[in-house]
């Protein structure tokens, strides 16, 4: 996936915002788990409750470490059918949760193809109507073009969408199907900020080593009460009962200056914490960031971050930044 197409990153964001744009996020890894006991393999190992879904489902979970609960790294799986899953991580993760649940690296065997955008569903149904069908957090096959393909009602934009998964040799095709509709091309740049806009996180920033979902905001990802318990729950009961020293806050800052990773937040002047993602913001027209704060910093408290050497003023925000639609 290029940093973006020729019209460029702010046209592709407001694209995805206001009509739909496709994303090859062929990338990203699948595992295929599946045979009898795959299910209580994922069930013990992931932090959410598969129970509370069923085949035909996608769920949203983490993998843990053991020894300090940290995320090495936060999947999607797309419960197939009976004993059959595919699970969706980080693509420099697969290897490390294939390692951790069996299963088969199916990545080169596939592409995924992500249309996102309050006319997304529309546009898809051109070309593809059963996956255009598909409900939010659902997962369906579909066939196009003699393919057998899967989709599932999920994204990584904070609006409406689909992602498809189609045969390796069928993606050319696919894409230009979509984008044979209408739908925009969107690259890299588009999808960082739009996940940015809805507080979406990403591995490597807002998850990753020393960083667990109680102090990313993502508790509701861990289930405490499934009797198989989960790969790091131990460490993570440790910081539930002793409550977490820092959680991750949205800062927004005047101007179109960008805040960067890694730029210091001052909170009365002291040293408080660091940007873990910023950019600025096409729909707000201002600079927005993540970081991990106090866990007591109320929004509307006024900030200061450091960049390029200059101090600029910043203020505490609820999160999401924009509406979260889909």
């Amino acid at each position: 996936m290029p940093l973006s197409y020729s019209s460029g990153t702010i046209a592709e964001h407001m694209a995805c915002r206001q009509d739909a744009v496709a994303f090859d996020v062929s990338h990203l890894g699948t595992v295929r788990v599946s045979g009898e006991g795959a299910r209580d393999v994922l069930q013990k190992t992931l932090t959410n409750d598969l129970s509370k879904i069923g085949p035909g489902r996608a769920q949203y979970t983490h993998l843990l470490d053991q020894a300090d609960g940290s995320v090495l790294d936060d999947i999607i799986v797309w419960w197939i059918e009976g004993q059959v899953f595919d699970v969706m991580p980080n693509a420099s993760n697969t290897a490390r949760v294939r390692g951790a649940l069996g299963g088969t690296d199916v990545t080169r065997d596939r592409a995924i193809i992500a249309v996102q955008g309050p006319n997304a569903r529309l546009r898809l149904a051109e070309t593809a109507k059963e996956a255009a069908g598909v409900g939010r957090f659902r997962v369906t096959p579909f066939e196009w073009s003699g393919y057998e393909c899967v989709a599932a009602g999920t994204g990584y934009t904070g609006e409406d969408g689909v992602e498809c998964s189609v045969p390796a040799d069928a993606a050319p095709f696919f894409w230009d199907a979509v984008l044979a509709t209408g739908v925009h091309p969107a690259g890299l740049g588009a999808r960082d900020t739009l996940r940015l806009e809805a507080a979406l996180p990403l591995h490597g920033h807002e998850l990753g080593p020393g960083i667990t979902p109680l102090q990313a905001g993502l508790g509701w990802v861990v289930s405490w009460t499934k009797p198989e318990g989960f790969q790091g729950r131990e460490a993570l009961e440790r910081e539930r009962e002793a409550g977490p020293t820092r959680r991750l806050a949205g800062l927004a800052t005047e101007g179109r200056q960008p805040p960067r990773t890694g730029a210091t937040v001052l909170l009365g002047g002291e040293r408080a914490g660091e940007v873990s993602s910023g950019n600025f913001s096409p729909v707000l027209g201002h600079g927005i960031a993540l970081a991990f704060l106090p866990p007591d910093v109320p929004p509307g408290t006024p900030a200061e971050l450091e960049l390029r050497g200059r101090m600029v003023p910043a203020r505490v925000v609820p999160l999401p930044f924009v509406e979260k639609k889909g």
